[in-house]
């Protein structure tokens, strides 16, 4: 290919590869235990699949309606209202987006404008600010703390503006594994109430959450689900990540300016796996059983560690676990992650990649959504690390 002979200033100059590509590139190359990005190791149920393959062989293999398939926007409507007491119409309030990313991505490009403030809490899943940045948005960081990551109100009450178009927040948390509170929730209302301030609400991992703690959903607050848009996942429900299929919930004003750029970003989602979606989530069993499925595999990961060099927090959602391993060295920890993929052959997610600026409080962040037999092998690795 010839060179490009002109001048070309990038959009996004301080934005690189994701460390999500280039752990799991690593880990590949060195043979190593993946605990770096999240995405199960195991398969979906079976059900599921073949129902897939039951509405392709139907012929539903054409475009799907913009918005999404009715009988899978009506499922999650009264799914909403069964679990957070809030009727979305399914018509006008719920739109099926390809994957979670997309959801947010448009979400931002259709709300946002050039010169407008969007809070960002970090740690942050790495997708959010680059957004904001091809929007022309300003985003205003929030630092929350190891080991408990807990959110400073009283900095947020500060850094509000009459420029503050957005707030985007996500609980369960990616990186860290907290909680958002009800009190939480509470005191976001009490900031947002009475302003023009939107809340995306980044929640695909609902769904997960351990030891009876409740998720907590933009949706079912009185005050707030009038102004929010509630992002979810079925890639993270269903074990199906690589499907990139999500959705977004919002009042029929909010979700009509996003179907404008929805439209034109992906138009419509696959036909086939939308309709099995709707019908496998007919019975709601899994969904019900999978906190607890995840739980189990949370405990046996933090059990075969109680004896280990690391100290942690028991992860409260997600299927990650951030551990520290300051008692074991100071390195930085993008250091420690490829040191410790190359040498010890196990890939984690190092956390200081999700501030804005590098913070190192010697934190990385593994998956444990894997099978038994790679979350033994990987604690073994992790036990004779000192």
């Amino acid at each position: 290919m010839p060179k490009y002979s002109h001048s070309l200033t990038s959009k996004l100059p301080r934005t690189g590869t994701t460390i999500f590509t280039i752990m799991s590139k690593l880990a590949a190359q060195e043979k190593a235990i993946n605990l770096s990005q999240g995405f199960p190791n195991f398969e979906a149920d079976e059900r599921l699949i073949k129902l897939v393959g039951k509405y392709m062989k139907k012929g539903h293999n054409q475009y799907s309606p913009m918005p999404g398939m009715l009988p899978l926007r009506q499922t999650i409507s009264d799914l909403r209202k069964a679990q957070h007491g809030v009727k979305y119409n399914p018509e006008s309030e719920v739109t099926i987006t390809a994957g979670a990313t997309q959801a947010i991505f448009t979400a931002i490009t259709a709300l946002v404008r050039e010169g407008d403030e969007v809070m960002v809490f970090t740690p942050a899943y790495d997708c959010y600010v680059p957004a904001l940045e091809l929007a022309g948005a300003n985003a205003v960081y929030i630092q929350m703390k190891a080991p408990h990551y807990k959110v400073d109100w009283e900095e947020v009450r500060k850094k509000v503006s009459r420029r503050t178009r957005m707030i985007i927040i996500n609980t369960p948390h990616n990186p860290t594994g907290t909680v958002w509170s009800k009190k939480d929730l509470e005191e976001l209302d009490k900031i947002t109430s009475d302003t023009d301030i939107i809340v995306l609400s980044d929640e695909v991992y609902e769904h997960i959450v351990f030891d009876r703690n409740k998720h907590h959903s933009c949706s079912g607050h009185k005050g707030l689900v009038s102004r929010s848009l509630v992002v979810g996942s079925f890639g993270k429900t269903f074990h199906v990540t690589g499907w990139k299929m999500g959705y977004i919930c919002g009042p029929e004003e909010l979700m009509s300016e996003f179907r404008k750029v929805h439209q034109y970003n992906v138009f419509s989602c696959n036909t086939p796996v939308q309709l099995a979606l709707a019908k496998y989530m007919e019975e709601t069993e899994k969904i019900e059983e999978l906190s607890a499925f995840y739980q189990e595999k949370r405990d046996y990961f933090i059990s075969g560690l109680k004896d280990s060099a690391f100290t942690f927090e028991p992860a409260a959602g997600t299927y990650f676990q951030v551990l520290n391993y300051g008692g074991i060295s100071q390195k930085e920890d993008t250091d420690i992650a490829v040191e410790w993929t190359k040498k010890h052959k196990i890939a984690s997610i190092p956390l200081s990649v999700f501030y804005h600026y590098p913070i190192q409080e010697q934190q990385l962040r593994f998956c444990f959504a894997k099978d038994t037999k790679t979350l033994k092998r990987a604690l073994e690795v992790l036990n004779q690390i000192q």
